[in-house]
């Protein structure tokens, strides 16, 4: 299939694009920019902005599915510039999927966020069918306001979705800002590790290179639909991530600041119907993530052009320029 991957040239999307190209497709990069993890000419990119119909229309034409990643992720990023975050993340998806209507696409398949479950209800564990609360955070309410239009897409005009809630993802080419990024920098300088709050809220972290391949999966045409939570099984607490990289960087301070404005708190969320419709399942535990990340970036520090060099299975990192859900 011809895919076209929004936010093809950031974190998530980079390894979306060399999963894709393992399984046969043929993988189309929209973005603002080339990606800095590949040699030039290795995928077709259209260089364009998601909220521009034009760009969009131009972008999908003739392909057979979009996975749309693009997105103002960071939470701080996102109440720093809340208008900024409501281009992209709410009239940009309402634009990718206008152009596919227009473009005769046979699916969207949209890259969501676990955030989606902050303030549930439920007691125990959470699954696609849980009910949503009201959001507290403009990014949340940015995700889910995505998630409507896919499905008013859908009723209206026919438009083919797929919704996948992402659980943390971190690995090679996040962005620096990113929690394990940052805190593995800080630890490499012998800096304290800063935690907002308690340290005791929770994250489903996965892989990146699994959730990719999560991503990929979800092209299956048991997929249409459908809505699938892509997340690892640990519970891993924000002070277990200090802990670990003091383990395995470098056993520096730990200090603690205030909370961070509405951040979300999740119970535990269930990855059981991606691995029973799509046979997928998060390989990789948070350790076993954590110090395959520190090695990548000893091997390249953390050099988009040195990794892409350097690589054989297309692990690099870069700077995030537009991603789906992060911390």
């Amino acid at each position: 299939m011809r895919v076209v991957v929004t936010g093809g040239a950031g974190f998530i999307g980079s390894h979306v694009l060399d999963r894709l190209a393992a399984h046969g497709h043929e993988p189309v990069v929209f973005d603002l920019v080339r990606s800095p993890h590949h040699p030039e000419g290795t995928f077709e990119t259209q260089i364009g902005d998601i909220a521009d119909p034009e760009a969009a229309g131009s972008a999908l034409r003739g392909c057979d599915v979009v996975i749309h990643l693009a997105a103002v992720a960071d939470v701080n990023d996102v109440v720093a510039e809340p208008e900024r975050a409501n281009r992209v993340n709410v009239l940009g998806t309402q634009t990718i999927l206008e152009a596919a209507r227009r473009e005769g696409v046979s699916r969207v398949v949209y890259g969501g966020t676990v955030w989606v479950y902050g303030n549930s209800p439920v007691e125990g564990v959470i699954d696609e069918e849980s009910p949503l609360a009201l959001p507290d955070h403009l990014y949340t309410a940015t995700k889910i306001a995505g998630e409507m239009y896919c499905l008013s897409y859908g009723k209206l005009y026919g438009v083919e979705h797929t919704i996948l809630r992402f659980g943390i993802p971190y690995g090679p080419r996040a962005r620096p800002a990113a929690v394990v990024p940052s805190f593995v920098a800080r630890a490499e300088r012998g800096e304290a590790l800063t935690i907002a709050g308690d340290g005791r809220q929770t994250r489903q972290f996965v892989y990146v290179e699994d959730l990719a391949e999560g991503i990929v999966a979800a092209l299956a045409p048991a997929a249409a639909g459908r809505t699938y939570n892509l997340v690892g099984d640990e519970q891993t607490s924000v002070r277990e991530i200090a802990d670990a990289v003091c383990e395995v960087v470098a056993p520096v301070s730990i200090v603690h600041v205030a909370e961070r404005p509405a951040d979300v708190r999740l119970g535990s969320i269930s990855g059981a119907r991606a691995a029973a419709e799509l046979g997928w399942r998060a390989e990789t535990s948070f350790p076993d993530g954590l110090r395959r990340y520190v090695s990548w970036m000893a091997a390249t520090s953390g050099s988009p052009v040195a990794a892409a060099a350097a690589s054989t299975d297309g692990s690099a990192a870069a700077v995030l320029l537009q991603e789906a859900a992060e911390l």
